[in-house]
């Protein structure tokens, strides 16, 4: 599903050239949940911004769903990022006039669905995630959780085959963290596939399989909290 393969990604100035993955190789199976854990300044954001078809590699190679990205145009990335990939931010980027229900609109309005389909997906996507009652609240009327919740539902209603989460549980305290992960949870185990960065051993420790990346190169422990057993520490 996701394959990368000795990738390279050099950031360069006129006076300074930073590796900020190296020989990095990883392959992710549908239906995967895998946690990605590691210090700060370590390639996760880099790698998720790759994984997410945000930025290019510099040398390697990467597959999204059997297909390889490098040498697209801008336009083909583009629409297998809406078409493949959700994102989920630690900050909600919610827009604070808009309802609950425009504001998981707006991605579908992008692709083009019309208005029956939008509304279908919406109506499902605040159904998963408990928020079906409060499609007509405005995110001031949230707590931080319920806000979560509605950006995973903003990601859902497009349908995407693999569910990119970038520290989806930081802004929040321990129990509606562990709220968000149950939905997370309900969310794989329907068959999406879930690559989430955090720096939580205990959330870490309940995905299906770690990954630690250190100095741009990963290391993989399936089934395992990667921090505890090779003795790196998971906080950065």
């Amino acid at each position: 599903m996701l394959s990368m393969q000795n990738l390279n990604k050099v950031y360069r100035t006129h006076l300074v050239e930073t590796h900020a993955l190296r020989e990095f190789s990883i392959h992710v199976d549908e239906g995967e949940f895998v946690a990605v854990t590691g210090p700060s300044g370590s390639g996760k954001t880099t790698f998720m911004n790759i994984a997410g078809l945000l930025e290019e590699h510099s040398g390697g190679l990467y597959q999204l769903d059997g297909v390889e990205v490098s040498g697209l145009s801008d336009r083909r990335r583009s629409a297998m990022r809406n078409e493949k990939l959700g994102f989920i931010f630690q900050g909600f980027n919610l827009i604070p006039d808009l309802n609950l229900f425009d504001n998981v609109d707006v991605p579908l309005r992008y692709r083009g669905f019309g208005g029956g389909e939008r509304r279908r997906r919406i109506e499902r996507a605040l159904e998963q995630v408990g928020l079906s009652s409060r499609a007509r609240h405005f995110p001031a009327e949230l707590s931080g959780g319920q806000q979560q919740r509605v950006a995973i539902a903003r990601a859902l209603a497009g349908e995407p085959r693999i569910l990119l989460a970038d520290e989806p549980t930081g802004n929040l305290d321990s129990t509606m963290a562990r709220a968000v992960m149950e939905i997370l949870e309900g969310i794989n185990a329907s068959g999406t596939t879930i690559i989430m960065v955090t720096h939580d051993p205990e959330l870490a420790a309940r995905a299906s399989r770690n990954v630690h990346i250190i100095d741009g190169q990963v290391t993989d422990l399936r089934g395992t909290f990667a921090g505890s057993d090779i003795g790196i520490p998971a906080t950065a």
